[in-house]
């Protein structure tokens, strides 16, 4: 994983000179979806220059993998069958939630699945591949990861912590009760657990037993020397959605009270923007290195009809990962299909991102909720060669200027509001690598902070300039 976002960097000596350096994490988006009727994602950003990606398939009969030079590519990348199910005996039932690790010069593919005689017989495996390419080469069975507890368990995952391997899994023990916990063991290969395995979270929130009492889909992300491990939990509706834990990094792993479990979810459905139960999330990064991308898979709509499990719509997308002031994840809403939106931070002062507050445009620092300070870029409401930046938790809505002063309002379909929402995106007035935005029917007028509060104005002085500057994030 990588260190994410680091703090911009603050030059010169006074508030109307003063900036900030080209942010470490900049812009990056996406256009969603990733893949359709693909669960359970994982994608794999390796050293070869590739993103190499699996996912669970709506007849959970096989393993594919498919790869490509960005995490876009993966859309329309070939996809390869790797792996069948047994046509009889163990392996021979669901196959669930594949994983793609490479450790040791060799690639694993950890995954669940259930005996020809009783698809529920839900336990780990894992696959191993020894050539470069694990698209092309062959594969090979290490077989079932001997778990103490012989019951339903699956989605394991492993990471290194200081150079300790760690699987972790969800399993049912009729000792704890109905529903699946969360568990921890150190490894003695990448097929092997050593020592007795840890519970280190149970579902007992009313958002984690929503419909089924559900922690799963494990997934692990380092950053300023803590150990995240975001989960799934509830039912796989629209209930489903992601709990996080927290550990020290220079904690005893093994130890139940080393993790701290948010109170509520930190990502959910959002009906705003059309999302529901997301989770079973994974990790990677965005091709430059400096982003932390979030995966994951998700409905378009809220109502399953009948069984879950044979919805088949569940499907991946991926979204950026921001990071608070106080070193953790923010994970946001769900954002709509389409184009991923960006946070646009001042040049001149650099905690502070373009939000909405009761609508009104204003910069502001640790913005809370993240979805207020996130914008999509999108053709111009007024037309091509302009842009239109609309809200990412108010779909519809738009930053347009009125009196000169800028707001966020929903678009009523008017050419003055069309107008009065489309800007011409210049390079930054202040720094080239930065962004300006012009007023399409106000030329010469831009974007500023004043105040704090956003306006459009005439920008004639350094500091004027300054303000009109902005970085995508």
């Amino acid at each position: 994983m990588i260190a994410g976002s680091a703090a911009a960097t603050v030059t010169g000596v006074s508030a109307g000179t003063a900036h900030a350096a080209v942010p470490a994490s900049p812009g990056v988006t996406y256009t969603n979806t990733i893949a359709e009727q693909r669960a359970d994602p994982h994608i794999f950003k390796h050293t070869d220059g590739f993103y190499y990606f699996t996912a669970t398939v709506p007849a959970y009969d096989r393993i594919v993998l498919r790869r490509a030079t960005t995490i876009q590519g993966l859309t329309a990348a070939p996809e390869t069958t790797i792996w069948t199910k047994h046509a009889s005996g163990e392996m021979g039932g669901y196959i669930w939630a594949p994983e793609i690790h490479f450790i040791g010069g060799r690639w694993y593919i950890y995954f669940a699945a259930g005996a020809s005689w009783d698809v529920w017989r839900i336990r780990p495996y894992v696959l191993e591949c020894t050539d470069a390419n694990p698209i092309t080469g062959t594969w090979t069975e290490k077989g079932r990861i001997v778990l103490p507890l012989n019951t339903f368990s699956l989605d394991a995952t492993t990471f290194a912590v200081n150079g300790t391997r760690y699987l972790s899994w969800a399993q049912n023990d009729p000792a704890v009760g109905r529903g699946t916990n969360l568990y921890i063991a150190q490894m003695s290969s990448p097929w092997t657990i050593t020592g007795t395995p840890v519970m280190i979270s149970r579902p007992t929130a009313s958002w984690e037993t929503a419909g089924a009492t559900v922690n799963e889909g494990p997934a692990v992300i380092q950053r300023g020397g803590k150990v995240f491990m975001t989960f799934s939990a509830a039912a796989t509706d629209a209930n489903y959605c992601m709990g996080l834990l927290t550990a020290s990094a220079s904690a005893d792993l093994l130890s139940a009270s080393s993790w701290a479990k948010n109170p509520n979810p930190v990502f959910a459905s959002f009906a705003a923007t059309s999302q529901y139960g997301p989770g079973h999330n994974q990790f990677t990064v965005s091709e430059d290195g400096k982003s932390d991308i979030l995966v994951y898979h998700d409905r378009s709509y809220k109502d399953v009809v009948g069984d879950g499990l044979k919805d088949p719509n569940r499907r991946t997308r991926v979204q950026k990962i921001y990071w608070k002031a106080d070193g953790t994840p923010d994970f946001g809403i769900p954002v709509a299909d389409g184009l991923t939106p960006i946070r646009l931070s001042s040049y001149n002062y650099p905690d502070r991102f373009i939000r909405h507050w009761e609508y009104r445009a204003k910069i502001e620092p640790n913005v809370a909720p993240l979805a207020d300070s996130q914008f999509r870029v999108v053709t111009g409401l007024a037309g091509t060669g302009t842009v239109s930046l609309e809200s990412a938790n108010f779909p519809g809505y738009f930053l347009r200027h009125k009196n000169n002063e800028v707001w966020v309002e929903k678009n009523d379909g008017t050419s003055l509001f069309a107008g009065d929402a489309s800007y011409m995106a210049r390079a930054g007035l202040a720094d080239s690598a930065g962004v300006s935005y012009e007023s399409y029917n106000l030329p010469g007028r831009y974007i500023r902070h004043y105040n704090y509060l956003l306006y459009v104005q005439a920008v004639s002085t350094t500091t004027a300039r300054a303000d009109a500057t902005f970085y995508a994030q």
